[in-house]
């Protein structure tokens, strides 16, 4: 008892030094010592938890039913400690289970602070259109997605439905309506709830992530009915991405596919963390924006030509990631 109150004492005192770091993730595992993220590098932190001192502290975050479910395999959540919110997963592994948490930033930031880039920004006016926000786990996709979903909720009256996995920002309704729904909690698979959003009379859709084909296939539906989608990918850039929606698809509907995605599509923003001057992390966005001539590469599926395109579009708003970089070191803000 006297042990697992010690224990519980030490991860406690391991969170409250990471939210005054304002570090972005923290790794807990029965044997090991705990790491934190600081600033894209992990350092590990006093004291070696316990398979017990774990079950213990996932009692206090988990529901019952997320506790049963671990049984068979991984969970998210969210859970609010010291007025703040972490999300977290927790996972089987050797030895006991496994604990990743990230906090999540105190307030939605704003378009300057992201540093988005106009053609991004634009989307907050934007009436309708599949818009794609791309990168790898951890670069603060949610977050800029959190960014421009805020900046529409001050600007307009629409009703804003978000399908997320699990709600990482909560938003306060402003000019807004605002219908923030949970998978597992409130639907139970993305396509289908895509689908339902559509009898809810939305102006602008969010769905947390594309992972799949039926919830690409419902993405794209909906941006053909008048409605704002936006939703998040796993691609390193802007320009392989067409390709990995393809790719969701079987050989025999491609062509209806690529064309009814060059119709819908309103831009594919890819984005990175780079280390600032100065400590912390900036992103850098690729700006893929449609115009005809884009239009027509997407048709016909000449993605290698995307590039070129993005190279010489900076009057359409349209940058490379190396023009993103070279802007950046220009002001001084990374090394």
């Amino acid at each position: 008892r006297e042990h697992s109150m010690d224990e519980r004492e030490m991860l406690e005192e391991v969170l409250c030094r990471m939210i005054a770091a304002g570090a972005s993730d923290l790794h807990i595992a029965p044997g090991q010592r705990v790491q934190m993220r600081l600033d894209g590098e992990l350092a590990a932190e006093e004291g070696c938890p316990t398979h017990e001192g774990i079950i213990q502290l996932l009692n206090e975050m988990l529901t019952e039913e997320q506790r049963a479910s671990l049984r068979t395999h991984d969970v998210d959540f969210v859970w609010n400690h010291e007025g703040r919110r972490f999300r977290g997963n927790a996972y089987r592994m050797h030895g006991g289970i496994g604990l990743a948490l990230r906090l999540l930033p105190e307030v939605i930031a704003t378009p300057e602070k992201i540093g988005m880039p106009a053609a991004l920004r634009a989307l907050a006016t934007a009436r309708d259109g599949l818009a794609l926000i791309c990168g790898a786990t951890g670069v603060g996709k949610t977050t800029t997605l959190a960014s421009l979903i805020e900046e529409i909720n001050r600007m307009r009256r629409v009703h804003i439905i978000t399908l997320e996995d699990p709600i990482e920002y909560i938003f306060s309704p402003a000019r807004a309506f605002l219908s923030q729904r949970e998978a597992e909690r409130d639907f139970a698979a993305f396509p289908n709830a895509v689908r339902s959003a559509l009898r809810e009379d939305p102006d602008i859709l969010l769905i947390g992530e594309i992972r799949d084909r039926a919830t690409m296939e419902a993405a794209l539906m909906a941006a053909t009915t008048g409605v704002l989608v936006l939703g998040t990918l796993h691609t390193r850039s802007a320009a392989e991405t067409p390709l990995r929606v393809e790719s969701m698809f079987s050989p025999d509907v491609r062509d209806a596919v690529r064309a009814q995605f060059a119709d819908v599509l309103t831009g594919i923003f890819a984005q990175r963390l780079l280390p600032r001057v100065g400590g912390g992390r900036i992103a850098a966005f690729e700006a893929l924006c449609v115009t005809p001539a884009v239009r027509n590469i997407l048709r016909q599926g000449s993605y290698s030509q995307l590039a070129s395109v993005m190279m010489s579009g900076a009057a359409q708003g349209m940058q490379t990631a190396e023009m993103a970089e070279s802007a950046l070191r220009a002001k001084g803000m990374i090394a």
